[in-house]
């Protein structure tokens, strides 16, 4: 098994700063992303604010011979979807906009959705779902719970609902690397997998399904749809194992309410 990294103090303090600059990208992203904007405006938009405004890299542009800085990913696409100045977002779109920035060596990664103007009750409660459903997954971390109680939080809010879980992609460590250990399923029995350690930092990011769980790459090598064509929404945040709970790395504001630290 791959080792696992626990954080010093010092290391958690420089992701602490990157997930605090990721976490205003998606600020000043908030009030860009519109109906008629193509997908690779907003990775041009967002490149340029990590680069010039914060200072920072955009990690993901060359990560895995990857050309780009962010993956959008719009209605069917579970993940990995690829900009394009032909992809314009229509009102009625929900679109995950996942972006990851490295700053003194460390990286973060986080996703939000979007829906584009007035999109139609299913898409807008499958939405909601998956964010709640993540954060059921965040609310367990603790030292001594395992990888098992994340994905179970995860799965049975979201089937609840009657959506499915996507089991192809998972969470992951991060921190020098973009993937480190351990692998974070959004699917698990209670008490099984690893066993969490105050340290250890790794993003939770499930993908929630409108109908099957089965996913399908496309030709290009990147863009991952559903199988049966319906809704997929993600969200993600980077996550850091503290003495008594968790600390969310990448908070935005509009989540100040919601405890960073527990």
């Amino acid at each position: 098994m791959t080792k696992i990294h626990i954080k010093s103090a010092d290391e958690i303090e420089l992701m602490r700063e990157s997930g605090r600059l990721l976490a205003k990208v998606f600020s000043a992203l908030d009030s860009y992303i519109d109906v008629g904007i193509s997908t690779l405006a907003i990775n041009n938009f967002v490149e340029r604010y990590i680069i010039d405004t914060l200072k920072a890299r955009p990690a993901s542009k060359g990560q895995y011979g990857y050309q780009f800085s962010l993956n959008s990913s719009i209605n069917e696409v579970v993940c990995h979807g690829v900009p394009s100045p032909s992809k314009k977002l229509k009102n009625g779109d929900i679109v995950n906009i996942d972006i990851t920035l490295e700053k003194n060596g460390f990286i973060a990664d986080s996703s939000k959705m979007y829906v584009i103007g007035k999109a139609l009750p299913i898409a807008t409660s499958l939405v909601d779902i998956c964010y709640q459903a993540m954060w059921q997954g965040i609310n367990v971390v603790k030292p001594g719970a395992k990888t098992g109680d994340i994905g179970h939080a995860i799965q049975r809010y979201a089937e609840k609902f009657g959506f499915s879980v996507v089991r192809d992609y998972c969470g992951h460590g991060i921190g020098r690397e973009m993937h480190e250990a351990p692998q974070i399923m959004h699917v698990g029995k209670p008490d099984t997998g690893i066993t969490l350690k105050e340290g250890m930092v790794f993003t939770i990011e499930p993908m929630i399904n409108q109908g099957t769980c089965k996913t399908k790459e496309k030709k290009d090598g990147w863009t991952v749809i559903t199988r049966d064509k319906k809704l997929s929404a993600q969200w993600e945040h980077t996550i850091l194992v503290t003495a008594t709970g968790y600390e969310v790395l990448t908070l935005r504001q509009e989540e100040n309410q919601l405890m960073a630290v527990k």
